[in-house]
């Protein structure tokens, strides 16, 4: 199994803190938001691979970053060529350049490299290992408003995906599906597919929102909480209360 990271995005909600330097490489408490999630991935001894796909403009960052990160498996830096928000390829767009680009026939565990989260990726993998499906994660969200910038998933009794909306105008249920997602071998074959057939760009979920109609897909209720670092003031919320990852859950 390989594992993508989007960090191909320009964060401008967060400048001028992010106008030239990628959101994923902003410590939380002295530590980058990228290496505690790889860190927690990492101590799995599952990924053979990591890949980071980032734009032209943060390229140099990331590739600073991997001279000195040290983790199981080789780490391969992609640039999407992209140098402002507006010359995005967006993030289906990426994955697909990178599954091109290195020619992956595998499973591929694709995360946003922007997002924290107060537990280990340990069971969604577990998850993942038990369905023999693409898989994606889901957590309970009250405010309804909310979903509407996310996308929503409707699932059955046994997680089984019944309908996933990308920025739903009216959610139909009060599951918000999370960026990290684990694709098969054969559904990451499909994401070209999936872009030639009107899968929106711009957000990851699309492409499972296109895929959930082709292919079973599983959706795992998540273990703890996940911190988005959007703005300013929410970068300060995070770096006050951000303890990294339980040694419980």
């Amino acid at each position: 199994m390989k594992c993508l990271v989007l960090a191909a995005g320009y964060a401008t909600r967060l400048y001028p803190l992010t106008e030239n330097f990628p959101k994923p490489l902003l410590e939380v408490n002295g530590k980058t938001i990228l290496d505690y999630l790889l860190d927690d991935i990492d101590e799995l001894k599952k990924i053979n691979e990591y890949i980071i796909v980032s734009n032209h403009k943060y390229i140099n960052h990331f590739k600073k970053w991997k001279e000195k990160k040290q983790l199981s498996s080789p780490i391969t830096i992609i640039d999407d060529g992209t140098m402002s928000n507006d010359e995005r390829l967006g993030a289906v767009s990426d994955i697909d350049l990178v599954i091109k680009t290195l020619h992956i026939n595998e499973e591929l565990l694709v995360i946003a490299g922007d997002n924290l989260l107060d537990f280990s990726l340990r069971d969604f993998i577990n998850f993942y290992d038990k369905k023999k499906h693409t898989v994606i994660m889901r957590y309970y969200e009250e405010n309804k408003e909310k979903i509407k910038k996310s996308a929503c998933v409707v699932v059955d009794k046994d997680d089984l995906v019944l309908e996933m909306i990308e920025k739903p105008t009216s959610p139909t249920s009060n599951w918000c599906v999370p960026p990290f997602y684990i694709y098969t071998k054969e559904d990451t074959k499909k994401v070209s597919d999936a872009l030639k057939n009107g899968c929106v760009k711009d957000s990851p979920g699309s492409f499972i929102a296109y895929l959930y109609k082709e292919s079973n897909v599983y959706a795992m209720e998540m273990k703890g909480k996940r911190f988005d670092i959007g703005t300013l003031d929410n970068y300060k919320e995070v770096q006050k209360n951000y303890k990294g990852k339980k040694d419980n859950v």
